[in-house]
């Protein structure tokens, strides 16, 4: 599939509704909507006397002509790029299950003929790093993420949902869990999931499984993004 992308969202709770009506008035489905979290550290938040910053996730999937045009609305239209407007990520899907399932993600985008059948090389400077690990231990793993070059991530709680108990390396797969989600440097992203690994991997407590998917475009990233002026 080319050019047809997830689009993940990270905002403050008390904006995600403004964000919907953006991406709806683009033609734009919020496909899921999820509550998430911040990951500054618990001694920083003591300190200053507040709680982990409340976070909305929207998921979409947009095609290129769309995401195009939402990098340019996002940033001088919802001023994403200012401090604490939010983030926003695009993950190359590879595929969708048959026509009508495209129609309903997509309908009222742009969907060049061409790019339903041919496949394009995308070149990511960014990764999507994804740990899950044991509930409570998002400053383990945020810390050996930090110390690696990591600036942040976005926590959401979750279960697996595998039957019975089965195991795999031991752990329990349907317990409760923390899904973390960063953005870095392709460069940096070898270093980072190192250190989660090796602080917070399946030998440790927290069990951490880790993996990465390439991001191709990004809004709200003031060191990795450029705003395309059409």
């Amino acid at each position: 599939m080319k050019e047809l992308y997830l689009l993940l969202t990270v905002v403050r709770r008390k904006d995600a509704a403004e964000y919907e009506e953006f991406y709806r008035n683009r033609n734009v489905k919020v496909i899921y909507n999820t509550p998430c979290n911040g990951t500054a550290h618990a001694k920083t938040l003591n300190i200053l006397g507040i709680e982990r910053t409340e976070k909305a996730m929207l998921i979409a999937m947009v095609t290129g002509p769309t995401l195009k045009s939402l990098k340019r609305d996002l940033a001088y239209e919802m001023k994403i790029d200012l401090p604490d407007r939010g983030v926003a990520m695009a993950v190359p899907v590879s595929g969708v299950g048959g026509s009508r399932t495209l129609d309903y993600f997509t309908s009222g985008q742009c969907i060049p003929e061409e790019h339903l059948t041919e496949d394009r090389t995308m070149e990511a400077t960014q990764e999507l790093i994804i740990a899950i690990y044991q509930k409570g231990y998002t400053d383990t793993v945020m810390d050996a993420a930090r110390a690696a070059g990591a600036r942040g991530g976005t926590t959401i709680n979750a279960k697996g949902t595998v039957a019975g108990t089965e195991k795999f390396f031991g752990i329990t797969l349907a317990e409760e869990k923390e899904i973390v989600m960063i953005v870095s440097s392709a460069e940096q992203k070898k270093d980072i999931m190192k250190a989660i690994m090796k602080n917070a991997g399946v030998d440790t407590k927290a069990h951490a499984v880790v993996f990465s998917l390439p991001v191709t475009d990004t809004a709200g990233f003031r060191f990795a993004d450029t705003v395309e002026k059409d």
